[in-house]
């Protein structure tokens, strides 16, 4: 698989997630829960890989620490810097680029980050491998992930089956959610790694609205939704699939959606 196959497919993916912005309402509180799991303390250096609108980067930034933010699609960075801005935090580093090739050198960083970023990275060696470059040494990695067998990660694989098939060589952003490959996936660049379990909640006055949602905000189920604009038996259809994949994680006016943190140290 050559160089220009996956600078094409992450071209789409640039243009996909640029309607990601509502979703960080949802996000803001995770990105505290997950500062607080990462470490991160006054002073840390740290990189936030996939920052979209800036929730983490902002929050690590509100406790004292040194951030540079890196995401792929400009309109979100666009997102963050107001959001930066509103909160009075002029010194985050805002930088388009691509979290397989990051422009940084070696042992930059104390703390690497990424929330629900790096797992749509396409190949996880390589952006493993770059993570651990900017480190450094005795550095900690952190990032949330979406189990397979919850709703996110279900609803990542529907999209997959509908979707173009990406790159070979590829892995789908639902193995991040695994702590058996997670910890082969870090392999001899890393301790044992620490994991725990968290819950996000999006309020939802039924299935449809919540489907609604996503349907206008998460770039790959946008593009699918798309795809089947001609054909309204099978778009009925995905759009069945998908309220019978969220209707166990739906109650009290919420989906509840189970997320994985991950924390090691570099060796």
């Amino acid at each position: 698989m050559t160089q220009n196959t996956f600078a094409e497919f992450k071209l789409r993916q640039k243009e996909m997630w640029s309607s990601f912005a509502p979703v960080a309402t949802f996000t803001t509180v995770p990105a505290s829960d997950f500062v607080d799991f990462s470490g991160i303390k006054s002073g840390d250096s740290v990189l936030d890989v996939g920052t979209g609108t800036g929730v983490v980067a902002i929050t690590a930034a509100r406790a004292g620490a040194k951030v540079t933010a890196l995401d792929l699609t400009p309109e979100l960075l666009e997102h963050a810097r107001k959001n930066a801005s509103i909160a009075s935090l002029h010194e985050i580093t805002w930088i388009e680029g691509d979290a397989e090739n990051m422009p940084f050198p070696d042992a930059t960083f104390d703390v690497v980050v990424s929330q629900f970023g790096h797992m749509f990275a396409p190949r996880p060696s390589v952006v493993i491998s770059e993570m651990r470059r900017v480190l450094k040494p005795h550095g900690r990695i952190a990032f949330a992930t979406w189990p397979p067998e919850h709703f996110t990660g279900q609803m990542f694989n529907l999209v997959g089956r509908h979707s173009p098939p990406p790159p070979l060589g590829s892995s789908p952003p639902s193995e991040w959610g695994t702590p058996s490959i997670i910890s082969q996936r870090l392999g001899n660049k890393f301790g044992q790694p620490f994991f725990a379990r968290m819950t996000m909640q999006v309020p939802a006055l039924s299935l449809s609205h919540f489907r609604l949602y996503m349907e206008n905000s998460v770039g790959p189920l946008q593009k699918m939704i798309a795809s089947f604009a001609d054909y309204p038996d099978k778009l009925k259809a995905i759009r069945h699939e998908f309220d019978s994949l969220v209707e166990p994680y739906y109650h009290r006016n919420q989906v509840h959606q189970e997320y994985i943190l991950t924390r090691a140290t570099a060796i």
